[in-house]
């Protein structure tokens, strides 16, 4: 679909994220992502929405699966600087915002430091040449910094999407102290070796809804693990913090 709607602009298209990373899970999505050579000119935005909106999530067949879409310009981020541009980016959670505001535009996006280290690790070629015949490694600091700096946004996010920000805040914890971007699972089981006893059961709940449930069931969490996520989130945070100053140390 990328390739039929971008054309001879397209470099390579990849699969990354869990599916070439631990594996899918019930609520994990289908990432892609795309080098191109050129922007991507306004009609091609505007069909490359067009051709998703019925392909992922809600709307699409039931044995489908929702599509994150990234594409990146190569000259944007070859040679690698921080924070990197993302040309057009595509996920379930922005059809509003795309329905308000029309196609997505470039945007710096740090998470790219993320995603371009699990795909030059892990990833599967759709098309194309091998992921790292485009794009340069990203160095250990700016996977760091990236991972650091998406703790604001998650922390907004704590009461509405319980479940992924306490697994991200995991993994986070992980990156900073190991420069490893970990998937999820492994991620959890990680932080869960390393918490004290009283702050395990909101990472292992949230670790068992990951493995076991989509996003579109109920998340059960009684009042009880609900009052430790009030806990728990601050305790990782300082791990996090002490990570990061041993790093720079």
């Amino acid at each position: 679909m990328v390739e039929e709607t971008v054309g001879s602009a397209v470099l390579g298209v990849y699969l990354h994220g869990s599916a070439t990373d631990g594996g899918l899970r019930p609520a994990s999505d289908l990432d892609v992502f795309a080098v191109t050579r050129r922007g991507l000119a306004p009609a091609v935005r505007s069909a490359l929405v067009e051709g998703l909106l019925p392909l992922s999530g809600r709307g699409a067949a039931d044995d489908s699966r929702p599509v994150e879409l990234t594409v990146v310009v190569q000259s944007q981020v070859r040679p690698w600087r921080y924070p990197p541009l993302r040309d057009f980016h595509y996920g379930e959670w922005l059809r509003a915002e795309i329905a308000a505001n029309g196609p997505p535009q470039p945007q710096y996006a740090t998470n790219l430091a993320i995603e371009i280290t699990q795909l030059l690790a892990r990833g599967r070629t759709i098309s194309g040449p091998p992921p790292s015949a485009l794009l340069d490694p990203v160095p250990v600091g700016d996977v760091v910094q990236a991972s650091l700096d998406a703790i604001p946004g998650l922390l907004d996010d704590l009461a509405g999407d319980t479940r992924n920000v306490v697994l991200t805040l995991a993994r986070i914890w992980a990156t900073v102290a190991t420069g490893e971007v970990l998937d999820k699972a492994s991620a959890a089981a990680w932080a869960l070796r390393r918490l004290p006893p009283v702050h395990r059961p909101v990472l292992r709940h949230a670790r068992d809804l990951y493995l076991t449930s989509t996003y579109a069931d109920e998340e059960p969490w009684s009042s009880t693990l609900l009052a430790q996520v009030e806990r728990h989130a601050p305790a990782v945070l300082e791990r996090i913090a002490q990570a990061a100053v041993q790093r720079r140390d």
